[in-house]
C-alpha cells in the first residue's frame, strides 16, 4: 500500500532470536565505540596524506568540515538511538518515519555499501601484504590472498557476537600503536618548510576543498555503525550515542593528527608521488626503511579490523529488514547470535567482486564501485536524518529529544546537508550507477511487498 502521510507504526518484530550463548554477548561501551573506530578507520588513513597533498595544506580544511558533519551526523544517530534501540539503525528510523518502502531502500542502499566495501577493503589489504609477502607477481595467489582477508573475518563473524567483540577490540588496539606514533611523534619532528603551499592545485579556495573533500568522503563512512548494531550493544540507549560520537571523534582526530604530522615531515614535492606516506614519514623521522614494514602490518591489522566491523554490519541490515518482511526470511537465522545467512552472502558477494576485479583487470571500474558505496552509503544517511526532522517537525521530539528542539533542529539539518554533500561528492558516474542501484532494488521491493501482501490475504481469508 502506498505510503500517503500517515505512518503506520510497524508491528512488533516476531521473536526469531536463538536462546543467549556463551558465544552470543552484548557489546559494552568500549566495544561499541571500537566498532565505530574500526569501520571509521580501515585502509584509508594510511594513504590519504598522499592522496590530498597536490591539494595544498589547503585540504586541512575540508578535514574541518568533514569533521564537523561527521559529528553532526554521529550525534543524530545517537538521538535516534535512545528511542530506537534496535538493530537496523537507519533502516529503523526511515521505515518509522515514512513507512516500508523508505526503510526498505535505507537498508538494500546500506546493504551494498557493505560487501562492496568489504571487497574494496580487502583488496587494499593484499596491497600492503605484498610490502611483507611479495604476491603481486602471481594472479592466483593475489585472488586466494583477498580471499582470505576477507573470509577470516567473516569465519569470525560466525563464530558468534562474542568473537566479533573480541576480534575488533585487538585490532583496534593493535592498530592505533604504529598511528600514535606517527600522530604524536611526528610533532616533534614538524618542520614547516615541508608544508608546500597552502593551495598548490590552482582551483579556487572553494574548489580546492570541495576536491579534497571528495577523496575523503568514503574514509568518514563508519559513524552509523553502532547504531545499525543496536540490538547487540547493552543498554542502546545510553551506550550506542555515547558509542558513536567518542568513535567519530576520536577517528576524526586521529585522521587529523596523522595528516599534520605527515604534512610536516615529509616534504610536498616528495609527499605528492608518495605510495605510502605513513612509511615516509616513519623513515624521516628515525631513519632506515624499517617503517615500510611495521606500517603494512598496522595496515593489514587496521583493515582486518574493518572487515570484521563491516561483515557484522552486512549481516544485521539485511538480518532487521527480514524481520519486518521486506528482505527475504532467510535472513533471520541466527546462530551464536549472528545472522549466519547475511554473513555467508555478503561475503560470497564481496569475493566474486574481488575475483572479477583481478581477472578482467578493472581497476577503474572497481575504483567506480568504491565511490558507490559513498553514494549508497549516503542514501540511509539522508533518509535517517530526514527522519529526525520529520519527528521534531510533527510533534514528535519526545523520541528523540528532551525540551531543547532547537538544537536537535539545527543538528539534524546540518547532517542532512553533509549527507547531501556527501553524495555531491562521489561523482556524476557514481551517483549514476548507484541509482542503478537502487533501482534493482525497487524490483526486490516489489517481489516482497507483493508476496508480503499475499500472505497477509491468506491469514485474513
Amino acid at each position: 500500500m502506498p505510503h500517503t502521510g500517515t505512518v503506520t507504526k510497524p508491528a512488533p518484530a516476531p521473536q526469531h532470536e536463538e536462546h543467549p550463548s556463551k558465544h552470543d554477548r552484548r557489546f559494552g561501551l568500549p566495544i561499541a565505540t571500537a566498532l565505530v573506530m574500526g569501520n571509521i578507520i580501515g585502509g584509508g588513513i594510511f594513504l590519504l596524506p598522499a592522496s590530498v597533498a597536490p591539494f595544498g595544506t589547503i585540504s586541512l580544511v575540508a578535514f574541518g568540515v568533514l569533521t564537523v558533519g561527521a559529528i553532526a551526523l554521529a550525534l543524530v544517530f545517537g538521538r535516534l538511538a535512545r528511542r530506537h534501540p534496535r538493530t537496523g539503525g537507519p533502516y529503523v528510523y526511515a521505515r518509522e518515519a515514512f513507512g516500508d518502502f523508505a526503510g526498505f531502500l535505507a537498508s538494500w542502499s546500506y546493504w551494498i555499501t557493505t560487501w562492496v566495501s568489504n571487497a574494496a577493503l580487502a583488496v587494499a589489504a593484499v596491497g600492503y601484504l605484498d610490502v611483507l609477502l611479495p604476491i603481486h607477481g602471481s594472479r592466483f595467489w593475489t585472488i586466494v590472498a583477498a580471499l582470505t582477508v576477507q573470509w577470516l573475518p567473516a569465519l569470525a563473524n560466525l563464530a558468534g557476537t562474542r568473537y566479533v567483540g573480541a576480534v575488533q577490540l585487538v585490532s583496534t588496539v593493535l592498530k592505533f600503536a604504529p598511528l600514535l606514533l606517527v600522530a604524536v611523534g611526528g610533532l616533534f619532528f614538524f618542520h614547516a618548510d615541508n608544508l608546500g603551499p597552502f593551495r598548490a592545485s590552482g582551483d579556487s579556495s572553494l574548489g580546492a576543498v570541495s576536491a579534497s573533500a571528495a577523496i575523503l568522503l568514503f574514509s568518514y563512512l563508519g559513524v552509523e555503525s553502532a547504531s545499525v548494531s543496536a540490538g547487540e550493544v547493552r543498554d542502546p540507549e545510553r551506550n550506542v550515542g555515547r558509542a558513536t560520537v567518542l568513535g567519530t571523534g576520536l577517528a576524526a582526530l586521529l585522521y587529523l593528527l596523522c595528516t599534520v604530522a605527515v604534512f610536516g615531515t615529509v616534504a610536498h614535492d616528495r609527499l605528492v608521488d608518495s605510495s605510502a606516506p605513513l612509511s615516509d614519514s616513519v623513515n624521516a623521522m628515525f631513519g632506515g626503511t624499517w617503517g615500510g614494514t611495521a606500517v603494512a602490518i598496522a595496515a593489514i591489522v587496521s583493515m582486518l579490523g574493518a572487515l570484521n566491523g563491516w561483515t557484522l554490519l552486512s549481516a544485521q541490515t539485511p538480518y532487521a529488514a527480514a524481520k519486518d518482511g521486506l528482505f527475504p526470511a532467510v535472513f533471520i537465522k541466527k546462530k551464536r547470535g549472528t545472522p549466519t545467512v547475511g554473513v555467508l552472502v555478503a561475503v560470497t558477494l564481496a569475493s566474486l567482486l574481488t575475483v572479477y576485479n583481478y581477472t578482467a583487470g578493472s581497476a577503474g571500474v572497481f575504483e567506480t564501485l568504491v565511490l558507490v558505496t559513498t553514494f549508497t552509503a549516503t542514501v540511509p544517511y539522508l533518509l535517517a536524518t530526514a527522519a529526525q526532522i520529520y519527528f521534531l517537525l510533527s510533534g514528535q521530539g519526545h523520541r528523540v529529544s528532551g525540551p531543547r528542539l532547537a538544537r536537535d533542529m539545527v543538528l539534524a539539518l546540518a547532517a542532512f546537508g553533509f549527507s547531501l554533500w556527501l553524495v555531491g561528492g562521489a561523482g556524476y558516474a557514481a551517483v549514476y550507477q548507484g541509482v542503478l542501484f537502487l533501482f534493482v532494488g525497487v524490483l526486490v521491493y516489489a517481489w516482497m511487498a507483493a508476496r508480503k501482501k499475499r500472505v497477509a490475504g491468506d491469514t485474513t481469508d
